[in-house]
């Protein structure tokens, strides 16, 4: 129902700044709650981000709570996730996600795209 597209990931020194971008087509997005989630190479998928359908109730991760900032523009149809101070460790695959008003679950997803934190 809904087609999200990823992309800004790239290669950045730790401490550098990168902001992630998630078009989303096929439907509006206004109705929906958003996520940016994050997968690193041999390890678990993990939770990032979340962002309520109003933009007014936000929800991150510990390990990246103060650095990364998640925001959506309704009217353009995406979502962004704002990454400062970033850390090797923040090194993964970033998928953002979208999740209906009265879905308990992210159903739909993104293909992902590349952040790469170097020291």
């Amino acid at each position: 129902q809904v087609q999200l597209v990823e992309s800004g990931g790239g290669l950045v020194q730790a401490g550098g700044s990168l902001r992630l971008s998630c078009a989303a087509s096929g439907r509006t997005i206004s109705s929906y709650a958003m996520g940016w989630f994050r997968q690193a190479p041999g390890k678990e998928r993990e939770f990032v981000a979340g962002i309520n359908w109003s933009g007014d109730t936000l929800n991150y991760a510990y390990s990246v709570r103060g650095r990364f900032t998640i925001s959506r523009d309704n009217a353009k149809n995406t979502v962004y996730l704002q990454m400062n101070s970033l850390k090797v460790e923040d090194t993964a695959v970033y998928s953002c996600a979208a999740r209906g008003a009265t879905m308990p679950d992210y159903d739909y997803w993104g293909q992902g795209t590349q952040v790469t934190v170097s020291s």
